[in-house]
């Protein structure tokens, strides 16, 4: 746990370090070298001792992820939520279909069953955690650039977020249900 937690420290230092000592401007971006670190950390484990290491380390997670959730909506106008209409209309349908018939495509591919094939894209649904961090960079790289565009997809993507918690978490249970997963 202490070598994980000091790691992830060492990443953040590193980011640091480069964004304002090394790099002309601040470039990298610290939820997508957090990312790479989860991905290059749980791949070098065993999937036992990472079962370990997530239980104690889920509790710490879960504050983090609080505090990130909260850091991405403390700026948003939810007046942009009403105004985002049409755009949050477009993006969940393309969300949903890119999930469904992308998860269509990949079980087609791979031969998986019949069931993953018809229902694996609505269980896919209501996970949009990296569509709200790519979120999070957007508008930080347009708020100077663009500021009325980056208050659009900000709206859009929060609007979405609010509708997809609720009608794709339905959607999602459907899914299992149908696929004959819910035990």
């Amino acid at each position: 746990m202490a070598t994980l937690i000091g790691m992830i420290l060492v990443t953040s230092a590193v980011g640091f370090v480069f964004n304002h000592f090394v790099m002309p401007s601040p470039v990298l971006n610290f939820m997508l070298m957090g990312m790479a670190f989860s991905a290059a950390f749980s791949n070098m484990v065993t999937e036992e001792r990472l079962e370990q290491i997530m239980q104690g380390f889920n509790p710490i997670l879960g504050i983090a992820m609080i505090i990130v959730i909260l850091n991405l909506g403390a700026p948003l106008d939810y007046h942009l939520i009403l105004g985002a209409g049409m755009f949050t209309a477009i993006y969940i349908i393309v969300r949903a279909a890119g999930k469904y018939f992308g998860a269509y495509f990949g079980a087609s591919v791979t031969k998986s069953p019949e069931s993953v094939k018809k229902y694996l894209g609505l269980t896919l649904l209501p996970h949009s955690g990296v569509s709200l961090v790519f979120t999070g960079i957007a508008v930080s790289v347009l708020a100077g650039l663009a500021p009325d565009c980056a208050k659009i997809i900000q709206g859009t993507i929060a609007a979405a977020a609010v509708i997809n918690e609720i009608i794709a978490v339905i959607a999602a249970k459907k899914g299992f249900e149908w696929a004959g997963e819910m035990q």
